[in-house]
């Protein structure tokens, strides 16, 4: 490795500054630059970052500071709203899987007494309308009617919760 200097060095670099070469060089100095490898190696370098920086000067900016300005905004707004919405989608989740829950429950019990659905009409009939009923009992199964009416309510109110809760996300 050799740290000699060229004695044309100055001069290239000072041409290469004002943006004088090669035209505005003399035919002695092209000729050096031909010949030196320094020399050559320097306006090589020089050039490239020079072509580097005007190809970096020619791309169009991101836009104007307030079109940023309102990006971040809009971004930092998106932000708030995702961790607003997170307790709303836990009770939607809650509520549906609440309904499945109550459903499942519902079946398996209704498939253990064996599922007899249609009879269900004749077990709900308030008391005071069975007086009035040619064929009906006097005796009512309250459990099975909390029961129905327990799941009903329940289902309704997390319908009520899902619908709520989704408009106003």
């Amino acid at each position: 490795m050799t740290f000699r200097t060229c004695s044309y060095e100055n001069e290239l670099t000072q041409a290469l500054k004002d943006g004088h070469w090669p035209e505005g060089c003399g035919p002695e100095l092209r000729a050096h630059v031909e010949a030196c490898s320094r020399c050559n190696d320097l306006v090589l370098v020089t050039q490239t970052f020079r072509r580097a920086r005007n190809e970096s000067m020619q791309v169009p900016l991101c836009g104007s500071p307030g079109l940023l300005w309102w990006r971040a905004q809009l971004r930092r707004r998106n932000a708030a709203t995702e961790r607003v919405g997170r307790p709303i989608t836990i009770a939607e989740t809650f509520a549906l899987i609440l309904n499945g829950v109550v459903g499942v429950l519902f079946v398996a019990s209704q498939y253990r007494h064996g599922l007899h659905w249609a009879s269900w009409w004749s077990e709900l009939v308030a008391p005071r309308a069975l007086r009035y009923l040619p064929t009906g009992s006097g005796l009512l199964d309250w459990n099975v009617l909390l029961l129905i009416s327990s799941c009903g309510v329940l289902a309704l109110l997390s319908v009520l919760v899902v619908y709520l809760a989704s408009e106003k996300s």
